[in-house]
């Protein structure tokens, strides 16, 4: 190769470098806040993930803390005076519906229970539980039609307390006099593949106590 000829290879080489760096220095910050933004991220997702991982386990040591009362009416106020939002406010509503339901204020457990029946956006799993509660701890107060109706809304196949539903449905028609529609719906429970064995079992045994045929009914 002669002199001319490497002299314009090297030129060539400083002017591809020369390129290289302006293109460096006019778009390199691109490449710099993508790696900023991803470290940023992963850094605020751990944040996040160690923040929620602290706020729930403050506020399932301020619900240990108010069960850890003895008299149930003190836990129920002191469940109602907890500082809580989303998923630890919606559990402790739920017991707390309980301890007032275990001191005879069936009205005031119908009434910590009735925001999360009313609301149509809350995921089955907890308004259908609310449904079930409400129907469970108010049946003195709520007509047996009612309470049918309710719970009809949450038997539906695929609904998370489906059978648990049925069961109470039962028990609503039993109150109601409706004993034959009580018993095919026992037994329906009694024959589910997905029924409990102590769900199973509880079928049978009102079954039996109401006078029905166990041909098609099992206690597995």
């Amino acid at each position: 190769m002669s002199d001319t000829d490497s002299f314009i290879e090297e030129v060539t080489e400083e002017v591809k470098r020369d390129k290289l760096f302006a293109i460096f220095r006019k778009y390199g910050w691109i490449a710099v806040l993508g790696v900023i933004v991803l470290v940023g991220g992963a850094s605020y997702n751990e944040y996040a993930k160690s923040k929620a991982r602290v706020a729930a386990e403050a506020a399932g040591d301020a619900i240990s803390a108010a069960l850890a009362v003895e008299d149930a009416q003190a836990r129920a106020d002191a469940l109602g005076a907890l500082d809580l939002a989303g998923q630890p406010r919606i559990l402790s509503d739920m017991i707390r519906a309980g301890e007032l339901h275990a001191v005879g204020n069936a009205d005031g457990a119908v009434a910590a229970l009735a925001p999360y029946v009313a609301d149509a956006t809350l995921a089955p799993v907890y308004r259908d539980l609310a449904v079930l509660k409400t129907a469970m701890l108010g049946a003195a107060n709520i007509d047996a039609q009612a309470r049918i109706a309710m719970l009809a809304s949450i038997a539906s196949p695929g609904a998370p307390y489906r059978l648990l539903a049925e069961e109470q449905i039962a028990v609503a028609q039993i109150e109601a006099g409706q004993l034959d529609a009580a018993i095919e719906g026992l037994r329906a429970i009694a024959e589910d593949g997905e029924a409990s064995q102590a769900l199973r079992r509880r079928a049978v045994q009102m079954i039996v106590a109401l006078g029905g045929d166990l041909t098609a009914a099992t206690d597995g």
